[in-house]
């Protein structure tokens, strides 16, 4: 059953912080550990609502997907130009007056608030799933540079979303369809959803 603390009623679509400011420009966050789904949902997300999406792994420069590769946990410090740059990316939709979806691990409280802080236009999603679910689906990934073997650390580092950070928790046990309408749902997000079987 999602969790949903997001703000109020028109906080989806971007409400003006002051009469006569114009309105910010929702940007939808997709968090959670590598594995839960994240690419597959924001992009179907995005597609669903005709916005522009970005994948989070292509915000990482070289030297943290090598260290992904070989197996290495990534480290604050390395995190946050990668952060940074998702941030900026925001800021460009912001600018340009336009939705978008994004991903991100988001996988601390930290990480959410540098993302969210200056921002008010920011959706954040947390998508939760058990280890052993997210653990299977890693094993049956190809062609992704995460080793599966640093699950383990990506769920050491998680903080969950707490109450007080208006996140929308919900859980990746449906199909991603199912985690889309989810969303779209409970965000009260611009997009009819599809009829499943």
């Amino acid at each position: 059953m999602p969790n949903t603390s997001p703000g109020g009623p028109n906080s989806a679509t971007g409400t003006p912080t002051e009469p006569g400011e114009p309105e910010n420009p929702p940007v939808v966050l997709v968090t959670g550990v590598s594995g839960s789904g994240k690419t597959t949902v924001g992009s179907m997300l995005a597609g669903r609502l005709g916005w522009r999406y970005a994948e989070a792994d292509d915000f990482h420069p070289q030297a943290n997907i090598e260290k992904m590769a070989a197996g290495q946990p990534l480290t604050d410090a390395d995190r946050k130009p990668w952060l940074e740059a998702i941030g900026r990316w925001i800021d460009e939709r912001r600018a340009a007056h336009e939705p978008g979806v994004v991903t991100s691990s988001g996988l601390k409280r930290a990480y959410r608030e540098l993302l969210r802080e200056g921002r008010p236009g920011v959706r954040p999603v947390f998508l939760a799933g058990s280890p052993d679910l997210i653990k299977s689906r890693m094993v049956a990934r190809h062609g992704h540079f995460f080793a599966p073997g640093m699950l383990d650390s990506q769920f050491a580092d998680l903080e969950p979303p707490e109450p007080d950070e208006g996140v929308f928790t919900v859980s990746v046990d449906g199909t991603p369809a199912q985690v889309v309408d989810q969303i779209l749902t409970g965000l009260d997000l611009p997009a009819e959803p599809l009829d499943h079987p």
